[in-house]
């Protein structure tokens, strides 16, 4: 549903969205609630973190930027768009400090709201945990957007998680899932559960084509061909697979871009691998201009198998040939994507990528991606929130565990 400018169908609506922090580079909550911004009025409130922080130096930074930030208020960082940065006491699944975090919270939500004109809200819950909200901000209806198996995280109290997570979905009038099998997962307890799939910036990404577009300096002096990843390096990447295709292959480059959150040990010592830091997201076309191919290494684990990779549509859309680890979501594009499990047949594919790499290819790639814009999935969401404001669908049923 879209109207007549084709903007999304949602229109003159208030969203309340809980999400991850504003300004880190664009998830699909970013995209989608831009997008939704365009035409309704968008109150954006920053982490309230699904881990117990530790005495770690990564952990006490992000504390003291926390404290900062949370001086800000609530600033508008694009048109209709506020971003609030709350203070609350980092401990969630404990009962009593949950509840105080929710009460003291939605009663400064409540007038951020009044403030900046959001009246009877969506409440549009992108993480787990904050269920307590629900009820709380004079809402008109309640969404729980789910784009990972949360609980599957490292670092997380995955027990409390979980029964946060079911009460929310109970609750909520609508649940969104990004892949097949959280959207089964989750149906079960909530009958209006919709499978809603991630969707790509092409025009951003279509620019890796453009002779325009720069190689970076980084990348410009590899040796080709040029095996890349972008994305973060954390613990569901599969270190040990790249450093085994390092190995076997000394003549191909490795350039690996991304924020590391997890022990790069496996990939110390080889030359011919390059770990290139985090990169803004306003250059990764030009990135994906330097690589040859474009690899998403993942495990095969609880997390990875009810993902779905961002990074992939990203890839097809600057028209790279993708190799992947044979997840479900990635199964989806058959003939588009070579899928692979383990060191040699992972080598096996990337050269049957190499050989298809002329332009012809790579535009056939980016056209498959046209339709899975992030205009036609917010659309898609559009029509279906559209539809339960206006039949005023009760409540879910309950569901017992």
């Amino acid at each position: 549903m879209s109207g007549s400018n084709g903007r999304p169908g949602l229109e003159g609506a208030s969203i309340v969205c809980f999400a991850n922090d504003w300004g880190a580079d664009p998830t699909s909550k970013t995209h989608i609630m831009r997008l939704l911004a365009k035409t309704n009025r968008v109150l954006w409130v920053n982490s309230l973190g699904m881990r117990r922080p530790t005495a770690s130096g990564r952990d006490l930074r992000r504390i003291g930027a926390k404290l900062r930030e949370s001086f800000d208020g609530c600033r508008e960082v694009e048109p209709n768009l506020f971003v609030a940065n709350p203070l609350v006491l980092p401990l969630p699944g404990v009962g009593l400090v949950d509840e105080l975090n929710a009460r003291v919270l939605a009663a400064w939500l409540r007038r951020l709201c009044r403030r900046h004109g959001l009246e009877r809200p969506l409440l549009w819950c992108f993480p787990p945990h904050v269920g307590r909200f629900v009820g709380r901000l004079n809402e008109r209806m309640t969404i729980y957007h789910c784009v990972d198996e949360y609980s599957a995280f490292s670092g997380v109290p995955r027990d409390a998680l979980k029964r946060m997570e079911r009460d929310l979905i109970r609750r909520a009038d609508i649940v969104l899932a990004s892949s097949e099998r959280l959207c089964a997962e989750r149906r079960p307890l909530n009958r209006h559960t919709y499978f809603v799939p991630h969707g790509v910036d092409v025009t951003h990404f279509a620019r890796a084509l453009d002779p325009a577009t720069a190689i970076p300096d980084d990348l410009r002096g590899l040796r080709r061909p040029v095996v890349g990843f972008f994305g973060q390096l954390a613990d569901w990447v599969d270190l040990e697979l790249v450093r085994a295709l390092a190995r076997a292959r000394p003549e191909w480059s490795f350039a690996l871009v991304g924020r590391a959150t997890t022990d790069l040990e496996p990939l110390r010592g080889l030359p011919n691998v390059h770990l290139l830091g985090p990169k803004p997201y306003s250059v990764l076309p030009n990135y994906c201009r330097g690589f040859d191919v474009g690899i998403i290494p993942f495990r095969t684990n609880e997390l990875t198998v009810r993902a779905n990779p961002l990074k992939l549509r990203e890839y097809l859309a600057a028209g790279l040939p993708v190799v992947a680890t044979p997840l479900p979501e990635v199964a989806r594009y058959d003939g588009l994507v070579y899928v692979a499990d383990g060191p040699d047949a992972y080598l096996t594919q990337i050269e049957a990528a190499l050989r298809e790499s002329s332009s012809e290819a790579a535009r056939r790639r980016i056209d498959a991606m046209q339709k899975e814009g992030w205009d036609a999935r917010v659309e898609q969401i559009s029509a279906i929130v559209t539809q339960h404001l206006e039949t005023r669908t009760s409540r879910p049923s309950m569901v017992t565990a």
